[in-house]
């Protein structure tokens, strides 16, 4: 419900993008202050920002225009029109481009995922050429030292990954069982990680390229114009466009770019939800016309429900879902029991031996200390850290959330990390024999999660050689 709300402030600044002057470049709109400032060169930003109270003309354009944004979340307000229509368009764009499956989705996905990357070339050339593009890559290569000794950059890091790569959250799961048996998983897996963050290290540069002409045009330093979060995408990043010849050009290629990069993530967030219901109740789902009025049905679901996030009021309520339901601490949680079943119940041994019937090849043995030992202790400890680190949070800096506020946040958070204790505890309970007769049943895995019996207790005796003579043997 939270991710879908980028791109509909996207598209709406991508509508904004085609006016014949950008509304975010001067201060001469009704929502702007007598503070706002439009930062248009250097001589000005000295002058102006030598005042106090000011406040740049697409931060006032950001919060006044588009979010109308109220005094706190006590304050809920009106809904934005605007807001709701382009919302409306991105939940009838996601609903035909998935209502079909992957034979619908996986066409769009050929559009979707290779044009973001003509227009991130296209944003990279335009930034590099920029006067002042080399302090920016320079501030986004060469990191502090001192910050390098913070526990909590290194978990906003591996945080940062688990989402990034969708690890966790059932993304990779669903899009992996459309394949082929013998599809290469492996390799994909590979390039998948190589493609993932490639792909944010050049965006790195497009990014902090435009950062550091935009800190050069205002003769400030570049810490002082980049942003976290929403923010960079729709103060700094806009900021610094309206500063450059042809302002219009360049924020509609970013946007678009935004728009489409973020339409992939949602499809498959979406996919994941209705793959996972039609598995688990398959002579109901699978039947003719099931799946897309179930899909109508989850989009009008969430779209109600996500209304209060587009009033006056609704940053604050979609910072609370950002931070406290949809963080990295909840996903870390949960992977810790993933790997553990992974790696211990289903078995690393069993895994490693399906994943050479499968691809004919053996799978570093790396990754079996992974399964068993760095990745739930690595997920665990950040859990822990995250947990300890633990701030209340804030908007702006400034607004501290009510007490009922907090307690909503963590209840949000519970939500899901609860599930997991919950469940295991209910099996517990509701198994037949004593207490230690049920854990160890449960404990194994089901016998059709893997190949056939035969098969099954053949790799289960064997180990790497005999798995090879006996495939070379039935080959």
């Amino acid at each position: 419900m939270t991710y879908i709300i980028i791109l509909a402030w996207a598209l709406l600044y991508l509508v904004f993008s085609f006016s014949s002057e950008l509304p975010w470049a001067s201060c001469n709109n009704y929502w702007n202050t007598d503070d706002c400032v439009e930062f248009s060169t250097r001589n000005e930003t000295i002058e102006r920002t030598n005042q106090t109270n000011v406040t740049s003309s697409a931060t006032e354009f950001w919060e006044r225009r588009v979010l109308a944004i109220s005094g706190g979340i006590e304050e809920i307000g009106s809904i934005r029109w605007e807001v709701l229509l382009c919302l409306i368009v991105m939940w009838i764009t996601c609903y035909f481009c998935i209502w079909k499956g992957v034979r619908s989705t996986g066409k769009v996905v050929y559009f979707t995922a290779t044009f973001p990357y003509l227009m991130l070339v296209i944003l990279l050339i335009r930034g590099l050429s920029l006067p002042g593009a080399l302090q920016g890559v320079l501030f986004y290569l060469l990191p502090e030292p001192s910050r390098l000794t913070d526990p909590q950059v290194w978990m906003e890091a591996g945080a940062q990954i688990f989402f990034s790569y969708s690890v966790g959250v059932g993304s990779l799961t669903v899009l992996g069982s459309y394949n082929t048996y013998n599809n290469n998983c492996y390799k994909d897996c590979l390039w998948l990680c190589l493609l993932n963050s490639g792909t944010s290290v050049v965006a790195g540069f497009a990014v902090f390229s435009v950062l550091g002409f935009m800190a050069h045009e205002q003769g400030v330093p570049i810490a002082e114009v980049a942003e976290s979060g929403p923010g960079l995408a729709f103060i700094a990043y806009p900021q610094a466009v309206a500063m450059m010849p042809l302002p219009q050009l360049w924020s509609i290629c970013f946007f678009v770019m935004l728009i489409l990069l973020g339409l992939d993530t949602q499809f498959v967030a979406m996919e994941v939800v209705m793959t996972s219901i039609i598995d688990m109740f398959p002579t109901v789902m699978r039947r003719a016309g099931r799946r897309e009025r179930f899909l109508l049905l989850f989009c009008l679901t969430c779209f109600v429900c996500q209304l209060v996030m587009i009033t006056e009021g609704g940053m604050y309520v979609f910072q609370m879902f950002d931070y406290y339901a949809c963080n990295g601490a909840c996903i870390l949680f949960l992977c810790v029991f993933e790997t553990l079943a992974l790696g211990w119940i289903f078995g690393a041994e069993r895994l490693y031996g399906i994943i050479k019937d499968m691809t004919g090849v053996h799978a570093n043995p790396y990754f079996k200390i992974c399964w068993l030992y760095l990745t739930p202790l690595v997920s665990l400890g950040a859990f822990i850290c995250s947990l300890v680190e633990y701030q209340p949070l804030t908007f702006n800096r400034w607004y501290v959330y009510p007490t009922w506020a907090y307690v909503l946040g963590w209840v949000l958070a519970l939500s899901s990390i609860l599930l997991v204790p919950g469940c295991a505890l209910y099996k517990l309970g509701t198994g037949t024999g004593n207490l230690t007769q049920r854990f160890r049943h449960l404990c194994r895995p089901e016998h059709d999660c893997s190949l056939t019996q035969k098969r099954e207790t053949e790799l289960q005796h064997i180990g790497g050689e005999d798995l090879q003579r006996l495939t070379a043997k039935l080959m």
